[in-house]
């Protein structure tokens, strides 16, 4: 582990690296705890570089056992290795020679779970970001691109199956009991894409022809057993290749494509090329077993890892600054193919409430940091909601600017003029350009800019003039290291929508460029106004979510209702109905913190109706629509001041008032969505499953009784309708025998199943109250708990620290406690997990001045700790900044 602060790498100190290594060929002779690593490495030094430069590899704790050059053995005096880099100060004068390079590595010993490791008994990689230099020295940037062959030996009564990326080629036996496999790729890739599998897995094998009639081998690999829950990962992998074809044009490039399912994995997945690994709650899943949010992530992230190919692996990025460039863009990707397999409103609204949940507060917060980074530490906490999830924002609202068909051009452009490349967002921008004619440099502070944009807005109608003038301000709050910001190229999409529901149309319009129902804000005020309206319309702004900002608009309360129940546009209709549920809780939780008890509007609870009751609406939007703000986004909304038990009693009172006035519909509606047959994934039967759980929470509110709850968990038939029984338990009756008991019966079945007890940990773990620390605690002496996994570490304490706001805000500051204690555990082993539970930290300034103490004494007290690692340290150090 590395304990030092750590280099500061700044985005304008980038240089090409002076050598390159345009041929790698890998010899892996596989030990559990003395595995050989022989490297013979291509040198090749870049043109115009003086033939005196050292040549300077990687390498993080690995042991030298031998370098040679051109087959001739080097001489201690003649090189200087470190467990941290490999130098020689005179390399051969020649521009190309052969490097040979022996190691040894110990696989078991690999806690950290990078580089070469062991998940249950099988060995693994993990090379995204710096984990290559774990396995040998190497040039361990995106930038050096290298053609990989590979010699896997092993032992094949512990191993079986041999996997790495590309062709298969030769395979054999070897003397006692050994064995080899070989694989070949022809496409140039940087070292974070290599990837070795070895282990005894079962295969679960299918094929695809490509769109140019190439017969694909299709594989996915999982422990024995277990292959039937891999039939669906197959199919979305099936379905992705397909889509990306008539979406994109991009077809799949190699003889095989290979996905592995193991149980202890730091990420989601891993793209390596030709043979992706993945966390394997990304890859089980049948009814029994996994919810229907657990087959929409598998889809979704079969579907994301499999895109990269394209964007991600033929291009890959420059340098880590351009991190953005593959996660933002190919989350774009994955979300429109969810959005044409699923339904497009419903998906939309998740994503936005995805981005909110994660990405708007660390926008706020001292983790802000633009799309693009600037500069950075630890390379390992950048893969953020920022770069990811507001990314795909910006890639969303280019394809807004321009329109479809020149999105799709330009995405054509890119393909074609950086496939093998290592590319830069400018290289992205910059295709857009062309195609288009369109000057981007403004819009490109999106990448640059760090903070989430507000517009401030007002409307005044002029009925003698039939004008509407809307007029709006944008800015960006400070950020750590920005405080002066400059106006943003921001495409807000709106409608105005007349008293009877429907959309209408002014005659004309100034002020700013309207193009398709979009308005391009470009200065930080604008004032618009709208001819040929004589009565005032509604005003329905950023629709689609076409731009990742905030709004503050006083719109009057009967406008607001009108967009809640008729808005053409399904996401500002939600939002609008979201809004609502918003404005109420904020005022409860003021109230009961004054010691008062709140009035809720009937308002609220009379759009709840008549949504369940719409033969137009869809299931699973009416579930969304009906599901409250989280404490986390209430608290978000407040900004200061927090106090999460007032935001929890406010909440449960709405939730109630809700309840209670709607009881004899919402009864009925739980009924009438009751369905017998066999149970299917697909997302119209997921809608219904959403919306029938989201009446039994409202019911089981307002008869005050367990008795729906337990009836369902007792008669479900999939795990998606117990797992939400057990929750409804857990939450609204978590002293009741009746949850106990059905605890109980969910650890008996499920006990010897890590990923279900996941979701045992993670319902509990999310229960409210002043109990949750002693809780927590108690749940991590379960055997089924391990601070050594990466799935149980997130079940429990990840779903306690970001899921549970009155439990870990707890007023005396035992959470706080706990998750150091949490953190500072885990840290020596697995730094990559200690720095992202950490980051639960990072509001903490927008809490009541009790708990901000607490928790500024808690992190103070974690940073003080001399052995942190700097994964760690980085994520106190900038939290406390």
């Amino acid at each position: 582990m590395r304990t030092d602060t750590g280099q500061v790498f700044r985005l304008e100190d980038y240089r090409p690296s002076d050598w390159l290594i345009p041929r790698t060929s890998l010899i892996f002779r596989l030990d559990p705890d003395r595995t050989r690593v022989i490297a013979e490495l291509t040198i090749e030094r870049r043109a115009g570089v003086a033939p005196s430069t050292p040549l300077v590899l990687d390498g993080d704790g690995i042991a030298l056992l031998a370098v040679a050059i051109d087959g001739e053995p080097l001489e201690a005096g003649s090189y200087e290795a470190t467990g941290q880099r490999l130098t020689l100060h005179k390399p051969p004068r020649n521009r190309t020679f052969q490097l040979t390079i022996e190691t040894e590595t110990a696989p078991s010993a690999n806690t950290a779970l990078m580089g070469l490791y062991r998940s249950s008994g099988n060995y693994c990689t993990q090379c995204e970001a710096e984990g290559f230099r774990r396995i040998t020295y190497f040039l361990d940037r995106p930038d050096v691109l290298s053609v990989y062959s590979v010699r896997i030996e092993a032992r094949r009564e512990e191993a079986p199956l041999l996997l790495a990326n590309g062709n298969p080629g030769a395979t054999g036996e070897l003397p006692d009991g050994w064995h080899f496999a070989e694989w070949f790729d022809p496409h140039p890739k940087p070292s974070y894409l290599f990837a070795l599998v070895a282990g005894d897995l079962a295969e679960v094998a299918d094929r695809f022809v490509t769109q140019s009639g190439r017969n694909v081998r299709l594989g996915i690999y999982v422990e024995h057993g277990k292959e039937d829950r891999a039939a669906y990962a197959m199919d979305a992998l099936r379905r992705s290749m397909r889509w990306d074809e008539e979406t994109f044009g991009r077809e799949y490039d190699l003889d095989v494509f290979n996905i592995v399912a193991v149980s202890d994995f730091n990420m989601g997945a891993m793209e390596n090329k030709g043979l992706n690994i993945f966390n394997d709650k990304y890859v089980l899943a049948d009814q029994e077993t996994a919810t229907d949010a657990d087959f929409a992530n598998i889809e979704a992230i079969i579907a994301h890892e499999y895109f990269h190919n394209w964007t991600g692996n033929r291009i890959t990025c420059r340098d880590w600054f351009q991190l953005c460039l593959k996660e933002g863009l190919t989350v774009f990707r994955d979300h429109e193919f969810s959005a044409d397999e699923r339904s497009r409103a419903v998906e939309r609204i998740a994503d936005v409430r995805t981005l909110r949940a994660h990405q708007f507060p660390e926008d706020q917060g001292p983790l802000a940091h633009p799309v693009r980074p600037r500069r950075y530490r630890e390379i390992n906490n950048f893969y953020t909601a920022t770069v990811y999830e507001k990314g795909a924002e910006v890639v969303g609202m280019i394809r807004t600017i321009l329109g479809h068909e020149d999105f799709r051009r330009g995405m054509d452009l890119y393909f074609e003029r950086h496939d093998g490349d290592a590319a830069t967002i400018e290289d992205f921008i910059k295709v857009f350009e062309d195609v288009s004619g369109r000057d981007l440099s403004q819009f490109s502070l999106w990448y640059h800019q760090a903070g989430t944009p507000n517009l401030m807005v007002s409307a005044a109608h002029d009925p003698n003039a039939a004008a509407l003038t809307l007029e709006i301000e944008q800015s960006v709050p400070p950020t750590p290291g920005e405080s002066r910001k400059k106006a943003m190229h921001i495409p807000l999409a709106f409608g105005l929508v007349g008293a009877d529901g429907n959309d209408i149309t002014c005659s004309s319009v100034s002020g700013a460029t309207v193009e398709d129902g979009v308005i391009h804000l470009k200065k930080r005020r604008h004032v618009i106004r709208f001819e040929g309206l004589p009565e005032r319309p509604a005003i329905s702004l950023n629709r689609g979510f076409s731009a990742p900002v905030t709004i503050a608009f006083d719109q009057p309360l009967p406008e607001r209702l009108l967009l809640a129940r008729n808005d053409s546009d399904l996401y500002s209709r939600w939002q609008a109905l979201t809004g609502l549920m918003t404005g109420a809780l904020i005022e409860a939780a003021a109230t009961i913190r004054g010691g008062k008890k709140p009035k809720i509007s009937g308002d609220l609870a009379l759009i709840c109706l008549e949504t369940v009751r719409s033969h137009a609406l869809e299931p699973a939007y009416k579930a969304l629509a009906l599901t409250l703000p989280a404490e986390a986004d209430i608290a978000r909304e407040i900004g200061s001041k927090i106090d999460p038990d007032a935001i929890l009693a406010a909440r449960n009172t709405l939730a109630a008032t809700i309840a209670a006035a709607n009881d004899e519909a919402f009864r009925a509606a739980y009924d009438g969505l009751a369905d017998n047959g066999p149970y299917s994934p697909d997302a119209a039967s997921a809608g219904r499953r959403a919306l029938r759980n989201a009446m039994l929470d409202y019911v089981t509110l307002a008869s005050g009784q367990p008795d729906h709850a337990s009836r369902q968990y007792r008669d479900a038939g999939n795990m998606t309708d117990r797992a939400a029984a057990l929750s409804v338990l857990a939450m609204r009756h978590p002293d009741s025998s009746g949850t106990a008991e059905a605890l109980a019966h969910f650890e008996a079945r499920f006990g010897a199943d890590p990923l279900v007890m996941d979701k045992w940990f993670q319902i509990q773990a999310m229960a409210p109250g002043d109990g949750a620390v002693d809780r927590v605690r108690a749940l991590m002496t379960h055997p089924a708990f391990s601070l050594g996994n990466p799935n149980r570490v997130r079940a429990l304490i990840g779903t306690y620290t970001t899921a549970n706001q009155t439990g870990f805000h707890r007023a005396d500051g035992a959470g706080y406690e706990l998750l150091a204690e949490i953190a500072l555990s885990v840290d020596p082993k697995n730094p990559q997990l200690s720095a992202r539970l950490a980051t639960a930290f990072r509001s903490w300034r927008s809490l009541e001045d009790g708990r901000k103490e607490h928790a500024r004494a808690t992190l103070s007290r974690i940073k003080a700790v001399s052995t942190l690692s700097a994964d760690l340290r980085d994520i106190v150090e900038r939290t406390l900044a």
